[in-house]
Formats: C-alpha cells, structure tokens, sequence
C-alpha cells in the first residue's frame, strides 16, 4: 500500500544519507529484531520500550503525524464498535467481547485498560477476550462479529480511513482513550547519543529531500524523545491496578 511504499522509501533514503547498506531485519521475529545488537533503525511501541526493552534499546526519536487524531507527537487509541451496535457508552459495553491486537500493546491493550479501569466490576470488564494479531485484523474480526469492541491506533485508523476506508466501513468510533507519545524510533544500544542524533538528522533531512514521502506519511518531522516522555505508559498502567484492572484477560 501507499504506506508501506512511502516507508520503504523514506528508509533507503536514510540509510543513503548514512552511508549504510540496508539489512534483511524483515526476516526477524520483532523482539529479536528490537534487541538485536546490529540494528540501526526500528519502530516499536512505547509499551514495550518501557517494559521488555527498557534500557535495552537507545531512543532515536518520536515522529509528529499530522492526522487527524495525531499531533504534536502524540496519537491516542480510538475504541471501534460497529455502527450497528446500538449502546452508546463505553459502560454499556461492560461483559461484552473484546479484541485486543496483542498483550503488550500501548494502543491495544494499555490504553484500553486505562480507560476501561473506571467502570470495572470484581476485577474484569469483558465476559470473553481474543488476541488477533494486529490492528487490522481487530477490525475485520469487528466486522466479522467475533467481538464488539476493539482498541484502534489512531495513526492506523487515520491511515485506513484515508487510502483503504473499506476497512473501516460500517464501523464508528465510540470513545477515544488518553493521549500517549506516538510510537518510538529506536537503534541499538551500543549506539551513543551522538549516533542516535545522527540517526534523527537523517531521518528528518530525508523527509525534507522527499516531500511526497512525508506527505504520504503524514509526518512533518522526528522530534527528539526521552524514556521519560513514555513514562507515562506505565503510570497508565498503574492507575488501572489501582483502580482494580491489573489485567484485561481475568
């Protein structure tokens, strides 16, 4: 798709401006990828960053999106229902079927259990709980009636509604979740700081030598980032144990 090509894109063009070749990291299962000791560049999610890579990985950088639920570097989740379903409320959805995209998602599960937390009963929300496998794919189990509820990253939905809205048909947003720092850049922790800035230059002077790329995108620039802007990742998941949600799969 568009995406997948602007990205592709975008990537040879940094690693031009680097001087580098390009590895095979596709062929890695993404932990192994995220942690590997060549990697130069990858994306993953705050959640893990702050959890199974913390102090793992160095940070290069946030990218800011400019979409619709996106801005200033940070993105949201955006809970779907079909638009057939006829509650209204995030509560009314209480004992419902869930989908979530994986275990250790920011979008998918973090920010869900946050914003679920509140109206939890003896430790549970949802009566039943899939793993799908991604976000698209929460989407069409959506549509397919093997859930009612599903956490979307809003990145992703911007990016559907706009180049592939089939996916999204017959679907509504119902809520939106907390903000959260949009998913992170990162390089190998062998990598110094300088190294990682280097990284980021590159990224952000190959977004300006392709301004189709950045357009496609949706990204006007990688802005610096710190562990602490995905702290509050876990003070998220703090507030839904202490509100009695430690977990979405009781």
């Amino acid at each position: 798709d568009r995406v997948h090509q602007a990205s592709e894109a975008w990537l040879t063009r940094i690693c031009h401006l680097l001087g580098v070749q390009r590895g095979q990291g596709a062929a890695l299962e993404l932990p192994d990828l995220w942690l590997s000791e060549r990697l130069l560049l990858a994306q993953t999610c705050g959640y893990p960053l702050m959890t199974l890579l913390r102090d793992k990985v160095r940070l290069v950088g946030r990218p800011v999106y400019e979409l619709p639920h996106s801005a200033a570097g940070n993105h949201c989740s955006l809970l779907m229902v079909r638009a057939d379903d006829p509650r209204t409320e995030l509560r009314d959805f209480f004992g419902s079927h869930g989908l979530i995209n994986s275990e250790d998602s920011n979008s998918g599960m973090n920010l869900l259990r946050h914003a679920l937390a509140p109206m939890q009963r003896e430790g549970r929300f949802f009566a039943d709980v899939s793993l799908t496998g991604g976000h698209r794919l929460s989407l069409r189990a959506l549509k397919e009636r093997r859930g009612d509820l599903a956490a979307i990253d809003s990145v992703t939905y911007d990016y559907l509604a706009r180049d592939a809205s089939d996916e999204v048909a017959g679907l509504r947003i119902l809520a939106r979740t907390a903000a959260s720092p949009c998913l992170p850049f990162i390089t190998a922790v062998s990598r110094d700081i300088a190294q990682a800035e280097d990284i980021r230059q590159a990224m952000n002077q190959a977004l300006r030598e392709l301004p189709e790329v950045a357009e496609v995108l949706a990204i006007s620039q990688v802005m610096p980032a710190s562990k602490e802007d995905y702290q509050v990742l876990l003070d998220y998941r703090q507030q839904a144990i202490d509100l009695g949600l430690p977990t979405l799969f009781a």
